[in-house]
C-alpha cells in the first residue's frame, strides 16, 4: 500500500515528514534525484524527463500513486505527465492544488466554476523554473477570478539550504521578499512555492511583515493526500517498506538530511 514521494533533492522530505505524521501507517518510498539536482535552472523538457524516469522508478518499488513533492517538477512536467503520458492505472499528483484549495477555500476536489475570494493580492516566491511555467497562476484561474499575482523567482535560496547556510539563505529571502514589496507593496497572501520554504518559512514572515498570511505546503499536501485516499483507495500501491532513495552518494545525502531535518535518515542508492 506505498504511495512515492519525488523530489529533485531534500525539499520534498518536509511534504513526507508531513505525510508520515498524518498518515502514520502508510509505507512512504522517497526518492531525491540529487545527482541531477537543482531542477529550478533545467530547461522543462529536461524536468520533464528526469520526472518521468523518477516516477518509474517509485512505480518498480510498488508505488502505484506518486507525490510530486517538487514545486519546479510539478510546474513544469506534471500537466504533461498526465495529458500525455501517464498509464489509466496509475496516479501523479502535484503539490500546487493543495495550497490553491487552501487559498482560495475551496474544498478538497471542488470542480465548481471559478469565483471571487476574499483574497485579491498574492506573492508567490519559488524557483526560477517555477516562476516561468506560470504553473501557479494557471491552476488558480481555473478555481478564482480577480486575483493579482505577482512571481518572485528566488535563486540561491535552495542552494543555502541545502548546504546548510542558514545566514545566507535568510539573508536572500529577505533581498527576494523587499524586491516583490517593490512592485506589490500590500499583498494580503504570500505562497511559498518550494518545499525547501518551509525550513525558511519564519525569514518570509518576518520580510513580509505580521498581516501577510504565509501559506506552506506540507501540511496541506499531507490532508489533501489523506483525503485522496479515502476516496480513492484503489490507488494505495503494492509496496510495503517505508525507504528513502537517492539517484546522488547515499552516504552524503544521508547527512545532508540528517542536518536538513535535524533526525537521522538514511538514504539508499535508487
Amino acid at each position: 500500500m506505498a504511495v512515492g514521494v519525488f523530489d529533485s533533492g531534500l525539499g520534498g522530505l518536509t511534504v513526507h515528514q508531513a505525510i508520515a505524521a498524518r498518515l502514520p501507517d502508510l509505507p512512504l518510498v522517497y526518492l531525491g534525484d540529487n545527482a541531477h539536482a537543482p531542477y529550478g535552472v533545467r530547461t522543462a523538457d529536461d524536468i520533464f524527463d528526469l520526472t518521468c524516469a523518477a516516477v518509474e522508478r517509485l512505480w518498480a518499488e510498488g508505488c502505484d500513486l506518486v507525490i510530486l513533492a517538487c514545486n519546479t517538477a510539478s510546474a513544469a512536467a506534471l500537466r504533461r505527465i498526465q495529458e500525455k503520458w501517464l498509464p489509466a492505472d496509475k496516479r501523479v499528483l502535484g503539490v500546487f492544488v493543495p495550497m490553491i484549495e487552501a487559498l482560495t477555500e475551496r474544498q478538497w476536489g471542488d470542480n465548481s466554476p471559478p469565483r471571487r475570494v476574499a483574497i485579491n493580492q498574492v506573492a508567490l516566491f519559488a524557483t526560477p523554473a517555477t516562476v516561468a511555467s506560470r504553473a501557479f497562476q494557471r491552476e488558480l484561474a481555473f478555481r478564482a477570478v480577480g486575483v493579482d499575482v505577482e512571481a518572485q523567482p528566488c535563486g540561491g535560496v535552495v542552494d543555502a539550504i541545502e548546504m546548510g547556510d542558514e545566514i545566507l539563505a535568510e539573508a536572500l529571502v529577505t533581498s527576494h521578499v523587499e524586491a516583490l514589496l517593490r512592485r506589490m507593496p500590500h499583498p494580503e497572501a504570500a505562497i511559498l512555492g518550494c518545499t525547501h520554504y518551509p525550513l525558511v518559512e519564519t525569514a518570509f514572515q518576518r520580510a513580509l511583515g505580521s498581516k501577510v498570511q504565509v501559506y506552506s505546503q506540507a501540511g496541506l499536501v499531507a490532508e489533501s493526500l489523506a483525503d485522496y485516499l479515502e476516496r480513492r483507495p484503489e490507488f494505495l500501491g503494492r509496496g510495503t517498506e517505508s525507504k528513502f532513495l537517492t539517484t546522488g552518494d547515499p552516504v552524503r545525502v544521508s547527512g545532508k538530511a540528517t542536518q536538513f531535518l535535524r533526525r537521522s535518515i538514511r538514504f539508499e542508492a535508487a
